[in-house]
């Protein structure tokens, strides 16, 4: 990403991040910055199925430490599979390692949004009052499922929009073709990878996380609009 492009997607969520902004002015700055980052995706997609060496397929681990390591990586993989990246997530004490998979500028995109969500996520789950006679944890990790779940839907958008701006087929065969690489990679390095079994989460929090989740607007339709 152009120093330039990261500067301001870098002044977007941290205007995003800030407790004292309204739920409004938040949205319309993350909106704005995943709107830029969707578009920067793509744009880079085309360049390198033109000149590969542009934008290689890596890898890199991060770790997420506890409280709530498994609601955190959660939220990753809500972030990371929409960009066309995906993570392994192995067992590391009270915490995971996640090991994951994608291309180079896309793996930055990962790492730009998943940082600046969890901020956003702190500080949503802050303000949120837990039930009188619920337990509070089991409250906040279905809160931060019902978000991530939210936030996954809204990159899905934004990054189908931003693929439709284009408006010629062969974009959709490049994207395609990237996820195919990305996955063949996860295969190479894992080739007995095994499924995680679904969560069950006793929480009534889902519906609050995911409210928080739409306040985000990530991609949404009433993203704000303004030049690049």
């Amino acid at each position: 990403m152009s120093e330039a492009m990261l500067s301001k997607v870098r002044k977007l969520l941290a205007q995003a991040e800030d407790a004292a902004c309204t739920s409004a002015e938040s949205a319309a700055f993350t909106a704005k910055a995943t709107e830029l980052i969707a578009r920067y995706g793509v744009d880079r997609a085309l360049l390198a199925a033109r000149d590969p060496t542009t934008d290689p397929v890596g890898d890199r681990v991060v770790d997420v430490v506890a409280p709530y390591a498994r609601d955190k990586a959660g939220l990753l993989a809500a972030v990371a599979d929409p960009l066309r990246c995906r993570c392994v997530r192995r067992q590391d004490g009270s915490g995971f390692v996640l090991h994951l998979f994608g291309f180079a500028s896309d793996l930055e995109r990962v790492d730009l949004l998943f940082t600046s969500l969890l901020v956003q996520a702190a500080h949503g789950l802050a303000g949120t009052v837990v039930p009188p006679g619920e337990h509070p944890a089991a409250f906040r990790r279905s809160w931060l499922a019902g978000f991530a779940r939210v936030i996954s839907e809204r990159l899905r958008a934004a990054e189908a929009g931003a693929a439709a701006e284009r408006g010629t087929p062969s974009v959709a065969l490049v994207l395609a073709d990237r996820s195919d690489r990305v996955a063949r990679r996860v295969t190479e390095v894992y080739p007995r990878l095994r499924s995680a079994p679904t969560r069950r989460l006793a929480g009534s929090g889902f519906g609050a996380g995911a409210a928080a989740g739409r306040r985000a607007d990530l991609g949404g339709p009433d993203a704000v609009t303004g030049s690049t």
